[in-house]
């Protein structure tokens, strides 16, 4: 119960809210495969938002990130390409506070269709605790739906790292808990 009030709280403030804000970023949830989904996905929709910076948090080799932006016509000044997340939770945790010192309030959240409730309920709790809101953007896969099981449990996960700082990430091997 103690871990549900302060997620009641912010719902209710989330709902206040009426005013949404004009994205001024796209966050990028790595984890694609071998095909890029993601980065190719990403790199066509920043050709639609061409003055938006572009974090990606994780996912595949630098070089081939570059490579698929390069060839998209991307700015490479655009790309901020940050690999120090381990996991799901992660991924936002070790982006919040930077996209919160540029003044970012609001994100569009690029991540597979498959993935996005998790991704959503993390994103509520880890970028609503700095002020950020965000609009989903689906990446289309043939994959089904994560079990609601990973969504609750990382939930509570960023829930305790609002509290605590703790992501509950196995830093020591660097082995993701979620992938």
């Amino acid at each position: 119960m103690v871990l549900a009030l302060p997620l009641l709280m912010w719902l209710g403030y989330k709902e206040s809210q009426n005013e949404p804000i004009q994205p001024q970023a796209v966050v990028v949830l790595g984890g694609s495969t071998k095909r890029l989904e993601r980065e190719r996905f990403t790199a066509s929709f920043a050709r639609q938002h061409p003055n938006l910076p572009i974090w990606i948090s994780g996912g595949s080799p630098p070089r081939y990130t570059q490579k698929v932006f390069a060839k998209a016509g991307i700015d490479p000044k655009r790309l901020h390409l940050d690999y120090e997340a381990v996991d799901t939770v992660t991924n936002f945790t070790t982006l919040v506070d930077r996209l919160q010192a540029r003044g970012i309030k609001s994100v569009y959240l690029v991540t597979s269709d498959y993935h996005m409730r998790r991704a959503c309920v993390i994103g509520e709790i880890v970028l609503g605790s700095r002020g950020i809101d965000f609009k989903p953007v689906p990446v289309p896969s043939k994959q089904s739906s994560e079990p609601v099981e990973k969504s609750i449990r990382d939930g509570v996960r960023a829930l305790v790292w609002v509290a605590t700082g703790y992501t509950g990430a196995d830093d020591q091997n660097k082995q993701s808990i979620d992938r």
